[in-house]
């Protein structure tokens, strides 16, 4: 490992938590907000012509100033008003056929009445835009935000005016090297403001973020913190559970901090019965509720404990793609559609891949009862000797976990996607998975790795699964590598006593493609695949859970081939239009052998 990344990770692990931009509002779905969704004005720039001069220095005169021309001999070379829209929330890519694989700069921008209020902070939050973000309101910057699928907010209290504002975004989606994930995926790159953005109000002195969920190995204990920001940090906190008639207080230090430690009589959250209880927060200036759901989650040896029973995992991949049609997901019709198609398949569990999904897709798994795997996109071959890449991927780490740790049906957090073995690799994953771990001292750790096998052996050997409490491995017998019958013939070794989750395996088929059980894209061909891999995991010992790949079809520029897969990767066992394929069906029957 570098000097370099060295001092890095000794700067980074010395302080108590990862450097964020600005203060990250837990709750936004439960805080006073006005939403800025709907018809934003853009001007296309793919030359950032807005943003640089022809010496390509920043611009002060940019289109961020939504500057008007004082009289008709003044050269302004741009107008909002006058140019076309996109609707927020939504991908570019799909709304406008010319914009399908544009990576570059498009500039949003809203105009929105505000009613400025005293003793009172304003935010505004985006939930995601791909891939960086520069915000400005009423032409003066805010802030910079670095990361497709994970939210942000600044503090705009002072920028604002009564009566009418304007914000502007500088959105650029180009792929780069450096970035996380980097420059080779195999998904759409789709570009915007692809999720909803809201303007928050919050007390002079707020509650911030809370963290309340069963103590580790303890099933009527619970534990967590609250942190409130402001002037008045010295408050006395009340936490209620009304349902249960708990009520307990804390006061918070000059840090505005206070430690949480009760016991509650509480009916724990499970796939069979997803039940959550309204929980309130009520400090001296401010109050929160939320609906939070009780379980446990633990390891023991090879298996996998919820609320203290033994369960595997009947799961299956979901990439963040619209049904019907493609586009990023975002609505809660989409999350409904999605996770309901999990459940017709008899999963309880879903692994939402390879980059955090929207709150809409996390909340409506926690009412299903549907487990929860979460990652980030540190995928593939990224710049493992990069500080700043580290300081990239911790953190998107750091906002995904500060978002959803309060949420039930998360049991696992996963650092990294098909990642090569090697020392920079090993160190880089290290320190995030110390990151999650501070940061989230309840939940499970994993990484999918891949296989290194001999002949029809695989032995699981990365030792990257020293450090992970459930290894996840992908892999794809019978589609990138020999025939699909080779499966039921290759025995699994692990030198780690740990759960095994198979992450992915899989294979391509266009719905309706006929054939026999040999020939490719066909239905027959994936639904073979499934079959005899299913032969296969039912002798692993270790097994505890899959999430073969994948839900639905989804878009992909890496699958050109005409005719079958035209820019889609096939391997969903849905297809883009929601019609199911042969392979449903047998991965649906497993599912329901493993419940009796």
């Amino acid at each position: 490992m570098s000097l370099l990344f060295q001092t890095l990770v000794i700067f980074l692990f010395a302080m108590n938590l990862p450097a964020q931009s600005e203060t990250l509002l837990a709750n936004v779905e439960h805080r006073q907000k006005q939403s800025l969704n709907g018809q934003w004005k853009i001007i296309i720039d793919p030359y950032e012509t807005g943003y640089y001069n022809y010496r390509y220095q920043p611009r002060t005169d940019g289109y961020f100033e939504n500057r008007k021309p004082k009289d008709k001999s003044e050269l302004v070379e741009y107008n909002f008003d006058t140019s076309e829209e996109l609707t927020v929330p939504g991908d570019w890519n799909t709304q406008k056929e010319k914009l399908f694989l544009y990576e570059g700069t498009i500039w949003y921008k809203k105009s929105f009445q505000y009613k400025k209020k005293t003793n009172t902070h304003a935010f505004l939050y985006f939930d995601a835009v791909n891939y960086e973000a520069i915000v400005y309101v009423n032409g003066k910057k805010l802030g910079e935000h670095v990361g497709g699928f994970t939210p942000f907010n600044f503090e705009a209290t002072n920028e604002l005016i009564d009566g009418e504002n304007f914000v502007v975004v500088k959105v650029d989606n180009n792929r780069k090297r450096e970035g996380v994930p980097t420059l080779n995926t195999d998904w759409w790159n789709y570009g915007g403001i692809t999720r909803d953005v809201y303007l928050i109000n919050v007390p002079q002195t707020f509650i911030k973020d809370y963290f309340l969920q069963l103590k580790k190995n303890s099933l009527t204990e619970i534990s967590g913190w609250i942190q409130l920001e402001g002037k008045e940090k010295l408050q006395e906190i009340k936490i209620e559970i009304p349902e249960v008639k708990k009520s307990i207080q804390v006061k918070t230090n000059e840090n505005g901090f206070a430690g949480i430690h009760f016991s509650a009589d509480l009916t724990l959250w499970s796939s069979e019965n997803p039940k959550t209880y309204t929980t309130k927060i009520i400090s001296q200036t401010d109050s929160l509720e939320d609906k939070i759901g009780f379980r446990s989650i633990e390891t023991r040896g090879s298996e996998i404990f919820i609320n203290g029973k033994s369960i595997f995992l009947r799961g299956i991949s979901i990439h963040e793609e619209a049904p019907f049609g493609g586009g990023r997901a975002n609505s809660e019709k989409d999350a409904d559609t999605l996770l309901g198609w999990a459940k017709q398949l008899g999963c309880n569990f879903v692994r939402l891949a390879h980059y955090p999904h929207n709150e809409k897709m996390i909340r409506k798994a926690e009412k299903l009862g549907l487990l929860v795997w979460a990652e980030i996109p540190v995928y593939w071959t990224i710049l493992w000797d990069n500080k700043d890449v580290f300081a990239n991927a911790e953190n998107q780490l750091t906002e995904m976990i500060t978002r959803d740790k309060n949420r039930t049906p998360i049991i696992i957090w996963s650092v990294a996607n098909e990642t090569p073995v090697g020392e920079a690799r090993y160190n880089f994953l290290h320190h995030l998975i110390k990151t999650a771990k501070k940061l989230d001292p309840t939940r499970l750790i994993t990484a999918a790795t891949e296989i290194h096998s001999d002949k029809n052996k695989i032995t699981l050997s990365d030792s990257l699964s020293n450090l992970l409490d459930v290894i996840g491995v992908n892999e794809y017998i019978g589609w990138y590598g020999g025939i699909a019958e080779d499966a039921p013939k290759t025995s699994w070794e692990a030198k780690y006593n740990k759960p095994l989750i198979i992450s992915e395996f899989g294979a391509d088929a266009k719905f309706d493609l006929h054939g026999n059980a040999h020939e490719r894209f066909t239905e027959e061909y994936q639904a073979n695949v499934y079959v005899k891999q299913i032969e296969m995991l039912k002798k692993i010992p270790f097994l505890r859970g899959m999430s073969p790949w994948i839900l639905a079809d989804f878009r992909s520029p890496r699958r050109p081939l005409p005719g079958i897969q035209d820019m889609y990767n096939r391997k969903g066992l849905i297809s883009d239009k929601g019609e199911k394929k042969q392979a449903f069906y047998v991965l649906q029957k497993f599912y329901d052998e493993k419940t009796k």
